[in-house]
């Protein structure tokens, strides 16, 4: 009597009894965003990139990714919030946010991060306004780990909705006081920009991290999908908005190392486009119609996140590229 049961719950997973799932490769997120970085840095060329790239670029995936599992519970209401994995993705996000803050400390007081003291670590804290945006960033990466680690112990008494706002807000910190702020409705820019991208990346992610069967694919990639073409027009436009102001022209795309990167972030973002275009035609459709497995659409979800974190690992270095 067992086998029939564990053969109809193999069907609605998509999967047979015998093959492995495919979500491991959702790992190889962290050395493809480096790649990221890496490849943002060769193209800069002469052009001062800040030591704390990688960090930066890591940390941002793990902000995105606490953006989209907090999400997750507003794209179906049957979806509860998965507290274990907020917790530990926020507490690694505090983590990346805390060592930006001592590799920008110690650039700012000249010296390598393991000489740097105590009292020079405080001076940057207390009286640099990158310093006391740092304390305000892991301030909200705190309160998202406390809160998500209460969500844990008490599910019935927490809302994802709070960890969503808490969320957003601090990924927007840094974005509202960068370069662009000083530009006419420039902090607005760049602070929507941000919260679209991580918004795209992170939401994806979460999906390929937590949906097991083919029914709730079915669901669930209609309503993302339907979220991510706002988030992609939202992205491209305030992405060549924020480029253009600041290169001022053209010919900066090719002649600068900050134009090369955003060059390079803009041809990644348009193949994305293109894929998710064509997604929008054959998987999505596909996949709402019990057509697909539940890994063939987890393994389409992992290539499209994966060149999303290519474009992350851009994007990360490209704000602290000179």
């Amino acid at each position: 009597m067992n086998r029939p049961d564990r053969t109809d719950r193999r069907r609605e997973r998509g999967t047979t009894g015998g093959s492995s799932s495919p979500r491991w490769l959702l790992l190889l997120v962290i050395p493809v965003a480096l790649d990221g970085a890496a490849l943002a840095w060769i193209l800069a060329g002469s052009d001062p990139v800040q030591a704390e790239a990688p960090v930066r670029v890591l940390a941002d995936c793990a902000g995105a990714a606490v953006l989209g599992l907090a999400a997750l519970p507003r794209l179906w209401h049957r979806l509860a919030p998965r507290w274990r994995l907020l917790t530990l993705l926020a507490a690694v996000w505090g983590a990346m946010e805390f060592g930006m803050l001592v590799l920008e400390a110690a650039e700012v007081q000249g010296v390598a991060e393991q000489r740097m003291s105590a009292a020079q670590f405080g001076d940057y804290l207390a009286h640099v306004s990158g310093g006391q945006i740092g304390i305000a960033i892991l301030l909200g990466c705190g309160a998202v780990t406390a809160y998500s680690a209460f969500g844990f112990r008490n599910p019935d008494r927490a809302s994802a909705d709070l960890v969503l706002v808490f969320t957003a807000v601090t990924l927007t910190l840094r974005p509202i006081t960068g370069h662009m702020s000083q530009q006419t409705l420039g902090s607005v820019l760049a602070a929507v920009h941000a919260l679209a991208a991580a918004a795209w990346f992170g939401v994806l992610l979460a999906l390929a991290l937590t949906v097991r069967t083919r029914g709730e694919w079915a669901t669930l990639l209609p309503r993302y999908s339907n979220w991510a073409l706002p988030l992609v027009v939202t992205v491209l436009c305030t992405g060549v908005i924020n480029g253009l102001v600041r290169i001022g022209g053209l010919s900066p795309l090719v002649h600068s190392g900050y134009g090369r990167i955003l060059l390079a972030k803009t041809v990644v973002l348009c193949l994305l486009v293109v894929t998710g275009w064509w997604w929008r035609r054959t998987w999505v459709p596909r996949a709402a119609d019990h057509r697909l497995t539940a890994d063939a659409s987890l393994r389409r979800a992992i290539v499209e996140v994966l060149v999303m974190a290519l474009v992350f690992g851009l994007a990360g270095t490209l704000a602290i590229t000179a």
